[in-house]
C-alpha cells in the first residue's frame, strides 16, 4: 500500500512557530475561563483569597495556557478560529483530536506575556480497518513567560483520515 506521506509532508518535522502575546494576560481571562469551565475555585477569581495563598494572587486554571488563542494576536483563519494550526499539505482528509499531555511547570500569573513555540515532533501514519490509512502529527507547544521561565508544556496528537 502506498504511503500517505509525502515527501512535502515529511519536511514539516521540526517545523516551528512562535507567537508571543500582545500584552498581560489579566486577571479577567481567568475568572471567565473558569467560568466557562464550572470551576469555582476562588483562586482563580477572588484576589483577596488568592492573597492569603502560597501565590500571593489569583493564577490561570491550569489549561488556560494551553489555549493558544488566548495569547494570539491574529485575525480569524476561514474557520472563525484564532489559535495556532498547521497548514499542512493534505488533501481530502478530515481533521481529529487525537489528545493531549500537559504538563505544567509553575502557575500562570496575571503579569505574565506568554511566548509559545509550537513545534512539529513526528508525523507518521497507521493502517486500520475501518478508516483506512490514518496519518498522526505529534506537536509540543512550550509556554514561557516575559522572563524566559517555562511554564507548561502541551504535547499534541492530531490524525487525519481519508
Amino acid at each position: 500500500m502506498k504511503s500517505r506521506i509525502t515527501d512535502d509532508l515529511k519536511s514539516w518535522i521540526g517545523r516551528e512557530a512562535t507567537y508571543t502575546a500582545p500584552e498581560e494576560l489579566g486577571r479577567a481571562p481567568f475568572r471567565l475561563f473558569a467560568l466557562a469551565l464550572g470551576d469555582d475555585n476562588k483562586i482563580y477569581s477572588n484576589s483577596d483569597f488568592a492573597k492569603r495563598t502560597l501565590h500571593g494572587d489569583v493564577i490561570a486554571p491550569p489549561t488556560f495556557i494551553c489555549e493558544t488563542n488566548q495569547i494570539m494576536d491574529q485575525p480569524l483563519d476561514e474557520n472563525g478560529y484564532i489559535g495556532h494550526h498547521w497548514p499542512l499539505p493534505m488533501t481530502s482528509s478530515r481533521f481529529i483530536r487525537g489528545g493531549n499531555e500537559y504538563e505544567m511547570l509553575q502557575p500562570v500569573r496575571p503579569s505574565d506575556r506568554v511566548t509559545v513555540t509550537w513545534k512539529i515532533q513526528d508525523i507518521y501514519e497507521r493502517q486500520t480497518r475501518k478508516l483506512g490509512t490514518l496519518i498522526f502529527v505529534v506537536s509540543e507547544a512550550r509556554y514561557s513567560n516575559q522572563k524566559g521561565e517555562l511554564l507548561a508544556v502541551n504535547r499534541e496528537t492530531n490524525i487525519y483520515s481519508p
